[in-house]
């Protein structure tokens, strides 16, 4: 859990200091600052799923995904959720809070990093992946409290919870993750952290939270296609030929 931990604090910190600084930052400069960002978050998911290598898992698990994320409606829960957590500690905020809070959730646990580091963190007792995205994700806290305000800072809660979780539960889960897994849930994250890019530009309405099953599915999308490319394919070809 270090890396976890050092990954909360590093969040809590970054967003008090955007916070500092959000009163000499006018809402022009806070505007140009989120678009760069957003651009950068662009950068970020399309060098993460540039390697992948069968297209036919991504689309599935997007496609699952994106059901399974819609019937449950995450993204209204997570929002109601952060107006709930804004009514108790921030009633001015009017909205940013929520905002903030889901905008950072899944900026910061959407993502390659965050799965890997944890399971990394979990398996082999090796911090450094959740080190490096814990300066990320300290510099990404400044840029987007200065601009959403407090939201961002309790979004430091929700990583504590997700990225301990999959720590934790990493040695259950080891014998069922190959690379390949790991490779493909890092792929499915990086194209949902483009749409959150698309989303800070304004220009796409993607509900991303509702797209965050999908990161989990390649586990049981990859071994299904296999069985039925590899197992169930072949015997059906063979019981229609011995048939004929």
């Amino acid at each position: 859990m270090t890396g976890t931990w050092v990954n909360f604090f590093a969040i809590i910190i970054g967003s008090l200091l955007g916070l500092y600084l959000h009163h000499g930052i006018s809402d022009k400069i806070s505007t140009t600052l989120m678009k760069g960002l957003g651009l950068c978050i662009i950068l970020l998911g399309v060098q993460g799923s540039i390697g992948v290598q069968d297209p036919l898992i991504l689309i599935a698990s997007m496609a699952i995904g994106a059901y399974l994320g819609e019937w449950i409606d995450i993204e209204d829960k997570l929002g109601r959720f952060g107006l709930w957590v804004e009514s108790k500690v921030a009633k001015n905020a009017k909205g940013t809070f929520a905002t903030g809070f889901v905008s950072a959730s899944l900026l910061f646990g959407v993502g390659a990093m965050a799965i890997v580091g944890s399971l990394n963190s979990g398996l082999h007792g090796d911090h450094t992946i959740l080190y490096t995205k814990s300066l990320l994700d300290f510099i990404a806290s400044i840029i987007f409290a200065s601009s959403l305000g407090i939201g961002v800072l309790f979004s430091s809660f929700v990583i504590l919870a997700y990225q301990g979780s999959i720590t934790l539960m990493s040695s259950l889960v080891a014998p069922w993750l190959s690379e390949v897994l790991i490779l493909d849930m890092g792929i499915v994250g990086s194209v949902v952290i483009i749409g959150l890019g698309l989303r800070m530009l304004k220009i796409s309405d993607i509900k991303v939270a509702n797209l965050i099953p999908a990161i989990f599915l390649p586990i049981l999308v990859r071994p299904t296609l296999f069985y039925i490319t590899e197992t169930l394919i072949p015997r059906v070809v063979e019981f229609i030929a011995n048939f004929i």
